[in-house]
């Protein structure tokens, strides 16, 4: 049997606001990733999307679908 996750990972409002849209830091990315993976999660699918945050800014946002054996 399987179990799914969504996971959400967002850079913050800080950096939003205050660089005008910043980037995903990929190392931060890469570690919560791999920590997932240690708990047996892999990913199935990613969606990336600009989020709107305080009328006029945006954040960049990633939606993993994740996927782990349950037994």
């Amino acid at each position: 049997m399987k179990e799914y996750k969504i996971y959400l990972y967002s850079e913050s409002v800080f950096s939003s606001i205050f660089f005008n849209g910043g980037k995903i830091n990929p190392e931060k990315l890469t570690q919560e990733l791999n920590r997932l993976a240690a708990e047996g999660w892999t990913v199935k699918a990613v969606e990336r999307e600009n989020r709107r945050t305080m009328l006029f800014y945006t954040r960049e946002s990633f939606m993993f679908v994740l996927e782990r054996d349950i037994y």
